[in-house]
């Protein structure tokens, strides 16, 4: 506690609380000296050479405060094909196994199989609900194949029978001294394969902020991820670019020997945004470069989003932005090629939260892509010329960041009466509770209600301990497998929306159901899934009597247009 001059010169008392530091929480407890220790006397960590390292981020505080153990039993499976990850595994000691071909089935990896229900099925709800919410059929958990982790801090879904699995499917055998995952960890990608424990294994579990620093200050790590990514996704990247799609592959080898890969803004920008909101401020942008600037290569966006924009009075007025797939600066860099002179940039690019970028080198596309280009018929600055209204509803959007929306639940409120149809349809099609609240942010007479929104990166699947949140294969729906739902929250606190929620489950006989051990009620997490087995789709829609409720791609031109 000190004293502080206040109004008129009063000594007032204000309390003191260091600022919380990244490693104020280490990724695991269980790092003590000897492990740390450990880690770093194998070859792979010993090589390193700490004296690289700054200061304020040592090799050893990177591994005791940004890395964990994890202890793995034949059958675990460690990562799941489609997942979205955080953290990257180094294999201290076992085998692994990478499913190759065929991808194992769905239930063996604790996705629920998604069928649709019939007509009668779908009609028999309005009177087959009881009136206890959250009724389960506690019976059907114990089929699903889950089991405490060796270390008994986490539930795992497990292969019981190994061998029919290798028999069945093309795999390959990780060892002692493999990393993999690191891909999906720095890029925000879905996990390429699913791996599983063949023998009693022991991990290294590198969180994404301590393989980035390893990444920056090691050469060989530098060296080991970046090749692992052109060899396994970049060239993949490129031909899927319209300016490289053409291109023959030693070309494609040599674009992307000369890639550039950035990144900007916060991995976790959820948290710093949910921080934000609570707080009554705006979200905070990484600037990747400004208007006037000159380029020096083609930026192509790898996963998250950026703000395109334009000085406007004191601040910026955003003209678009841009999503995975997508690019900047190509027009200037093609003017200044046509001119002989270097073009200034006409826009402004910052990240929203989270964005990983490539960067293409001018020279590379000079000698590529130039001579085969025709000139651009529009350029993104024609887009400042659209009408005002236009400008506030896209700020709107992006400040909200419902630009991550795929299906957003968008209520006309000038149609809506408030006759809670949609809740009750809601209700009705999923066990006498609704899955989302009719309320939300609003703007004109627009509103987003809390429902998921079912997003392009989707946060909340990251660090799901059993893969139960995930994408519908055939719909692209995040839905979550009640069968391998642990309640741990982790998707409910990571949902920017707060759009997830846990809730207390019932027996078939409407009684609590309980842990054995502690005797606190089973959670489950919740939220809206688009009424996946419905054959007609999000009942919330079919059941407003006004037409005032749509669900909305906020990645079209126009949304708000497209939902009158």
């Amino acid at each position: 506690m000190i004293r502080t001059r206040g109004a008129g010169s009063k000594l007032a008392e204000v309390a003191t609380l260091a600022r919380p530091q990244r490693w104020d929480s280490p990724f695991g407890p269980d790092m003590t000296e000897a492990n740390v220790a450990m880690v770093l006397g194998r070859p792979e960590f010993s090589a390193i050479d700490a004296s690289r390292f700054p200061k304020h981020t040592p090799l050893a505080g990177i591994i005791r405060n940004d890395a964990r153990l994890v202890r793995c039993l034949p059958g675990d499976i460690v990562i799941r094909e489609g997942d979205y990850g955080n953290s990257a595994f180094f294999i201290l000691d076992g085998d692994l196994q990478v499913v190759l071909a065929p991808s194992l089935p769905r239930q063996l990896l604790g996705r629920q199989s998604t069928k649709r229900k019939g007509f009668f099925e779908t009609l028999a709800q309005l009177w087959t609900n009881t009136r206890v919410p959250e009724v389960r059929d506690v019976q059907g958990y114990a089929v699903q194949q889950l089991r405490r982790g060796a270390d008994l801090t986490e539930e795992r879904v497990f292969l019981q029978d190994i061998p029919v699995v290798l028999d069945k499917h093309r795999t390959e055998r990780m060892s002692s001294g493999s990393l993999f995952g690191e891909l999906a960890a720095l890029g925000r990608v879905p996990r390429t394969a699913t791996i599983f424990a063949e023998s009693e294994a022991l991990l290294l579990e590198i969180r994404w902020q301590g393989l980035r620093e390893l990444r920056k200050y090691d050469p060989n790590w530098r060296r080991q991820i970046d090749e692992s990514y052109r060899d396994n996704a970049l060239r993949a990247h490129l031909r899927e670019t319209p300016y490289f799609a053409d291109l023959d592959p030693s070309t494609l080898d040599e674009i992307a020997q000369q890639t550039i890969f950035e990144s900007y803004g916060s991995f976790d920008w959820h948290v710093s945004y949910k921080r934000s909101r609570a707080g009554g401020k705006g979200a905070d942008d990484t600037v990747i470069c400004q208007q006037g600037d000159y380029p020096d290569g083609l930026l192509l966006i790898r996963a998250g989003f950026a703000r395109v924009s334009v000085p406007y009075g004191n601040g910026e007025r955003t003209l678009s932005y841009l999503g995975a797939g997508d690019s900047f600066g190509f027009d200037e860099l093609y003017q200044g090629w046509k001119g002989k002179e270097t073009a200034p940039l006409e826009t402004s690019l910052a990240a929203l939260g989270y964005v990983d970028v490539l960067r293409v080198p001018t020279p590379v596309l000079e000698k590529h892509v130039f001579p085969k280009t025709a000139a651009p018929k529009t350029k993104i600055s024609d887009l400042a010329r659209r009408p005002a209204a236009d400008f506030q509803l896209l700020e709107w959007a992006v400040e909200e960041r419902f630009i991550n929306a795929t299906m957003a639940m968008l209520i006309d409120l000038d149609r809506c009466v408030r006759c809670d149809d949609c809740v009750k349809a809601c209700a009705s099609t999923h066990g006498g509770n609704p899955r989302f609240i009719r309320h939300g942010k609003t703007f004109d007479h627009w509103m987003v209600a809390n429902a998921c929104m079912h997003g392009a990166d989707p946060v909340c699947m990251i660090g799901c301990p059993t893969g139960a949140i995930h994408r519908d294969l055939q719909s692209g729906t995040v839905v979550i497998n009640d069968q391998t739902c642990i309640g741990c929250g982790t998707c409910a606190n990571s949902c920017p929306y707060e759009n997830i929620r846990l809730v207390e489950i019932r027996d078939r006989g409407a009684k609590p159901v309980v842990d054995p051990d502690t005797q606190k009620p089973i959670m489950k997490a919740t939220k809206c899934d688009l009424c996946v087995t419905n054959p007609g789709g999000p009942a919330c829609v079919r059941a407003c009597p006004h037409d005032a409720l749509r669900r909305v791609d906020f990645r079209d031109a126009d949304p708000f247009r497209e939902a009158i």
